[in-house]
């Protein structure tokens, strides 16, 4: 069990203490207290492993089957003996320009908190540092490890959502440069498409939290306090934002990549006029060049003196007309 259990302590009175070793032991202590909860965290248990965990605690074997299996979808279930809480913690990795998304399961109930960590980006270890460093707020038991857990995944939303913000601000620029400004670079799509993927990832983790926020602002869920609620309203009015800016990210996406295709069609029209430009020009003197070339014995021409220089000149001055015309009207 020492690899799998990250962190356990008891607090008491909002200060950590040297608790019993023994997971049964400390429970015991902490109910018996009154004032005391026991906070276990584990990362990425095995079955055989969180066995003994989950009977301890005496967590809801379906809620134990989510923690293990992993691959949730944000949500809040209330069992007899506990609370169950998934959130999706997301991370935004800078050298790849990608958002991944970690897990982290939380069961609440009678003076006892267990957190279950799978993947990256689950903020639990600073959590509980800054939690150990304000004992007015760990005195609220175990609300108060839910209400600062859902509170940092949340606003970390946003910080990402900023970082995606940069990200699309300098697709932005490669789509709309100005003319003579250079070529767009030929990845410009996948570069898009790779960005609405990112924000599709994104709103995985973030869309599905607002239902279980939402149910925590508005109080009467078991083994939460109910004085608790302004809190839980200030982190649901900062996923709302996050949200928010996740929706206009992706929509803006789709509109920069509609004007990307809607370029790049003007684009080749624009190729096509020229090269529609040129075979006209070339068409002249190939058409002209063709009738001189045909043996035929009665052509008036071609016993003239001034026959060849008055075609060369006749093509030329075709040519040149086909070319100004083109100019003018911006083929060329």
């Amino acid at each position: 069990m020492r690899p799998v259990i990250v962190d356990s302590a008891l607090y008491r009175d909002g200060r950590r203490t040297d608790g019993p070793g023994d997971l049964s032991q400390a429970l015991a202590e902490a109910r018996a207290a009154g004032d005391a909860f026991l906070w276990v965290g584990l990362h990425e248990p095995s079955e055989a492993e969180f066995d003994h965990v989950a009977s301890e605690f005496a967590l809801h074997p379906l809620a134990v089957e989510d923690a293990l299996k992993a691959h949730q979808r944000p949500k809040l279930e209330v069992y007899d003996d506990s609370l169950f809480v998934v959130l999706k913690p997301v991370v935004y990795e800078p050298r790849s320009d990608r958002v991944s998304s970690g897990e982290l399961m939380l069961f609440l109930g009678n003076s006892f908190v267990v957190t279950v960590r799978h993947g990256v980006g689950a903020p639990l270890a600073a959590v509980r540092k800054r939690l150990e460093a304000e004992p007015g707020v760990l005195r609220h038991g175990p609300t108060a490890v839910l209400y600062a857990v859902s509170d940092a995944v949340v606003d970390h939303y946003l910080d990402v959502a900023g970082e995606l913000q940069v990200d699309l601000e300098e697709l932005e620029a490669d789509v709309f440069a100005p003319d003579g400004a250079g070529a767009v670079p030929a990845n410009t799509a996948e570069r898009i498409y790779t960005a609405k993927r990112q924000v599709l990832e994104f709103r995985r983790a973030s869309g599905p939290l607002a239902g279980p926020m939402s149910r925590l602002a508005a109080g009467a869920v078991p083994f939460v306090n109910e004085a608790s609620q302004p809190f839980f309203r200030d982190v649901d009015d900062h996923l709302v934002r996050a949200n928010e800016q996740v929706e206009g990210l992706d929509r803006l996406l789709s509109d920069v990549l509609s004007a990307h295709l809607a370029q790049m069609g003007v684009r080749q029209n624009d190729d096509m006029r020229k090269i529609s430009a040129w075979a006209a020009m070339a068409a002249v003197p190939t058409m002209v060049a063709g009738i001189y070339g045909m043996n035929f014995d009665h052509m008036p021409e071609l016993h003239w003196v001034w026959s060849y220089p008055v075609v060369i000149v006749v093509m030329a001055g075709i040519v040149t007309a086909l070319y100004r015309t083109f100019k003018r009207r911006g083929w060329m």
